[in-house]
């Protein structure tokens, strides 16, 4: 019988179609100039969010800042890895963290949403205990309204899925950790 030969050959050509719908066809790009962008901004976006975090395991008095501090390292780095692996994939620049602090020092991180400054940035490391507290949170709640800003940019404008994706992922739970940020400076 010869219908289940046929049947295979069948299987075998949709499923080949299939996969063939899904490979990168360079003529076909699948992101534009706004995942470009939204990958090049988060990443020291993310970055500075992550250094910002990683102080409080010596100058934080709240265990419940402490582990808010966790979180947030242990959300934003894999996404750091994700988008840099996105911008390697599509030939586009991964922003270095030595540009980053460059472009501190001469302000020009002031122009992306939330972003803190090479002074606020010391003046958090100065602080310690319940004042460190304080600035984290209150910082890190502007920080994280300028990343929901870029996401909310992300999701309208972008293509490709996955940034658009993680663009309604960091929306919603960063507007979650605001609500709890602002919860710990009302204590």
């Amino acid at each position: 019988m010869r219908i289940k030969p046929v049947f295979a050959t069948l299987v075998v050509a949709v499923s080949l179609i299939g996969l063939s719908a899904c490979s990168d066809d360079s003529s076909a790009k699948n992101f534009n100039d706004a995942d470009v962008s939204f990958a090049q901004g988060m990443i020291p976006h993310h970055r500075q969010a992550t250094e910002m975090a990683a102080l409080a395991d010596r100058r934080s008095a709240d265990p419940a800042v402490l582990d808010l501090a966790s979180e947030i390292i242990a959300a934003q780095q894999p996404e750091i890895d994700a988008m840099s692996g996105w911008l390697k994939s599509w030939d586009e620049e991964v922003p270095s963290e030595s540009d980053e602090m460059d472009n501190m020092d001469h302000g020009s991180s002031s122009d992306m949403p939330g972003m803190m400054s090479s002074d606020d940035l010391a003046s958090l490391e100065a602080a310690t205990g319940s004042a460190f507290d304080t600035a984290f949170l209150t910082m890190m709640i502007e920080h994280h309204e300028g990343a929901i800003e870029m996401a909310t940019t992300e999701e309208s404008d972008g293509r490709y899925s996955h940034a658009v994706t993680l663009a309604k992922k960091i929306q919603k739970d960063q507007a979650a950790e605001i609500v709890t940020m602002e919860s710990l400076l009302q204590r």
